[in-house]
C-alpha cells in the first residue's frame, strides 16, 4: 500500500505542480483583464466572499503596476512624438505659407515689369512702349520729311545763289571793263589836253 499511496501522492503532486506552473505562467503572461478573470474564477468561494491567494494578488498588483508604468511610458513617448510631429507640421505650414508668398511674388513679377523702379503690368507696359515707339517713328518721319524739304529748299537756294553770284561776277567784270574803258578815255582826254 505504500507504493500505491506513494504513486497517488506523486501523481497529485505532479498534477498540482503542472497546474500551478500553468497558473503562474498565465498570471505572468496574460492581459491584465484576463489575469483578473482568472483570479476571480480560480479563487475559493466562501458564502458571498471570494478567497484569493495573496501571492496572486501581489503578482497581479505588480503586473498592473508594470502595465501602468509601461502605459505611462508609452503615453509619454506618444506625447513626445505628437509634439515633434506638431512642430514638424507647424514648420511645414510655415514653409508652405512662405512658398505660397514666393509663388505669389513670382507670379506678380512674371505678370509685371519694373521700369525706373515702377511696376507696370505687361499689357500696359507693352501699350506704353508701343505708343512711345509709334510716336518716335511718326516724329522721325516728320523730321525726315522736313529735312528733305529744307534740303531741297537749301539746294534751290544754293543754285539761285550761285546764279546770282555768277551774274554778279559777270556784272562786276562788265562794270570793271566799262570803268577801265572810261578811265582810258579820261586818260586819253587828259593826255590830249596836256599835249594841247
Amino acid at each position: 500500500m505504500n507504493k500505491t499511496n506513494f504513486l497517488i501522492i506523486s501523481i497529485l503532486l505532479i498534477t498540482t505542480a503542472t497546474f500551478g506552473q500553468a497558473n503562474v505562467k498565465f498570471i505572468d503572461t496574460g492581459s491584465v483583464s484576463n489575469q483578473f478573470d482568472y483570479l476571480i474564477t480560480k479563487s475559493y468561494k466562501y458564502k458571498e466572499y471570494k478567497n484569493v491567494k495573496t501571492t496572486w494578488l501581489y503578482k497581479i498588483k505588480r503586473n498592473v503596476s508594470d502595465s501602468l508604468t509601461a502605459s505611462k511610458k508609452e503615453i509619454s513617448n506618444s506625447y513626445k512624438t505628437i509634439n515633434i510631429q506638431k512642430a514638424e507640421i507647424d514648420s511645414l505650414k510655415m514653409t508652405l505659407n512662405n512658398s505660397g508668398e514666393t509663388i505669389t511674388d513670382l507670379n506678380t513679377k512674371i505678370e509685371s515689369i519694373s521700369f525706373l523702379g515702377i511696376q507696370f503690368k505687361k499689357g500696359l507696359f507693352k501699350t506704353i512702349m508701343l505708343s512711345i515707339i509709334g510716336g518716335l517713328i511718326a516724329m522721325l518721319i516728320i523730321f525726315i520729311t522736313k529735312f528733305k524739304q529744307s534740303n531741297s529748299i537749301t539746294s534751290q537756294t544754293r543754285v539761285a545763289l550761285k546764279e546770282v553770284e555768277e551774274e554778279y561776277e559777270d556784272h562786276r567784270k562788265k562794270a570793271l571793263e566799262r570803268e577801265q574803258k572810261v578811265m582810258r578815255r579820261l586818260q586819253d582826254e587828259l593826255n590830249k589836253q596836256k599835249k594841247d
